[in-house]
């Protein structure tokens, strides 16, 4: 290595993107595309210098050394101090099993099964439907300076599939979606597409209620969604480092109710594994609040170095990007109170389930999220469906609102988009009760 240079590091992945897309019982299109992207680092006197390269030969070394000159050029003009945490374990975890490998199975096949989904959705009164494949297969290699070498192989794949029931000039859309790392999730999976159907004519008999504030139970996906978008991204290093996050400067202090504990955890062999970070580190279980009490932030190396206060190994990158820091297997974690009592608790008030989006703001710690729909809670039982509603409020209060957490935690995968670059993730959570919240509903708007 350069004198000049204290760090440099090789993320090299290769692979192959098979996407299917169905409009209307239709194939729109199939295909395969390849791939063979690298990011270089090489970390100067005081910042870093970047070289992205795509196609990448891992086994050019000449190639290799001269990229490395370069980002060492690049490097010598930063102005910005960057330090670097001790990397910590670097053990590499194993990857899960996989049941039957996506890659061995044709892609007529895996079109005929996402069909069968798609057709299935497509129930008297529905009017249109949707289904899409994604399948990502990436080898991954890491290199650095120190000597440090790390390789593994990962395949994705799952479907989504969509529904749209109109009548009388209202359309309501049911929507489901499934993604696995342990293997192909087509089969046997018609009954997916059946509830989105139903799930869409449902929604056009539901009810639009009034909102305002009032006991709310979330179900374990819109619970998910609250721990990914409202706690997650604020307790991100880079976002804690730039002063865009609520709970800067909290470390210790009891930001929740004691009920409430949310966990990030790559080790977890969930659609956010992962076997070694973005920078070679290895991920681990972390308790971002514990009993209420914020305990740590989520961190790369740098960001650990300029925050303290938390673990290295989540940061994460697609191919030939930057690693940036990022979530994996974010959930809350579960309580010892059942469904049926958890309803029954409530008495009066809202089941929020499902998410159709929204919008949070870490650094005023202010979120809106769409329910996909939910039910009224009457005297301790569910009632009639109701449709466009929504939950919003404040980071922190809501925290505190949290009274039960039920003991059914289940997961949900997804894609998390950040900085341009979007990364496979999971999150859940039990019910949970929230003793007040603010509720949004189209009654009378």
């Amino acid at each position: 290595m350069d004198a000049g240079l204290r760090y440099w590091d090789v993320r090299h992945v290769a692979g192959e993107h098979t996407g299917i897309d169905i409009d209307n019982g239709e194939i729109e299109s199939s295909g395969v595309s390849f791939f063979s992207r690298a990011i270089i680092r090489a970390l100067g006197p005081r910042g870093w210098g970047i070289v992205s390269v795509a196609p990448f030969d891992p086994d050019d070394k000449g190639s290799l050394s001269r990229y490395l000159a370069r980002a060492e050029k690049a490097a010598a003009v930063t102005s910005e101090d960057v330090r670097l945490a001790e990397p910590g374990p670097r053990t590499l975890l194993p990857v899960p099993r996989v049941i039957e490998n996506p890659s061995d199975v044709p892609l007529e096949e895996k079109a005929a099964l996402l069909k069968a989904i798609t057709d299935a959705a497509s129930l008297a009164g529905v009017s249109n439907t949707r289904g899409n494949y994604i399948e990502r297969l990436e080898e991954v290699r890491f290199l650095d300076s120190t000597g440090y070498e790390a390789s593994y192989t990962t395949c994705r794949s799952g479907f989504s599939v969509m529904a749209v029931a109109k009548e009388n000039g209202e359309m309501q859309m049911g929507y489901v979606r499934d993604h696995a790392i342990d293997g192909l999730n087509l089969r046997n999976r018609t009954e997916d597409g059946i509830r989105a159907g139903r799930r869409a004519l449902d929604l056009l008999q539901a009810q639009a209620v009034h909102g305002g504030r009032m006991k709310a139970v979330l179900n374990p996906e819109l619970g998910g969604v609250f721990a990914h978008e409202a706690v997650g991204h604020a307790s991100e290093g880079d976002l804690v480092k730039e002063g865009a996050s609520v709970l800067k400067g909290q470390i210790g202090e009891l930001i929740g109710s004691p009920a409430t504990t949310i966990i990030d955890d790559p080790t977890m062999h969930g659609f956010g594994f992962e076997p070694v970070d973005a920078e070679g580190v290895a991920g681990s279980k972390t308790a971002i609040i514990e009993n209420g009490v914020l305990k740590r932030y989520l961190h790369s190396r740098e960001t650990l170095a300029a925050v303290g206060s938390g673990d290295a190994g989540h940061a994460r990158a697609m191919p030939g990007d930057l690693p940036i820091v990022r979530m994996s297997n974010t959930y809350i974690a579960p309580g010892d109170w059942t469904y049926e009592e958890i309803i029954e608790e409530c008495r009066d008030g809202i089941l929020l389930a499902g998410s159709r989006g929204g919008q949070v703001d870490p650094g005023r710690g202010v979120f809106q999220f769409n329910a996909e729909y939910g039910y009224l809670i009457e005297g301790g039982e569910l009632k009639g469906m109701v449709r466009d509603v929504s939950l919003s409020g404040e980071i922190l209060s809501t925290l505190h609102a949290i009274s039960l957490c039920g003991n059914d935690l289940n997961m949900f995968p997804g894609y998390c988009g950040k900085g341009g670059q979007t990364v496979p993730v999971s999150d859940g959570s039990p019910h949970i009760l929230l003793s007040e919240a603010i509720v949004g509903g189209s009654a009378g708007v």
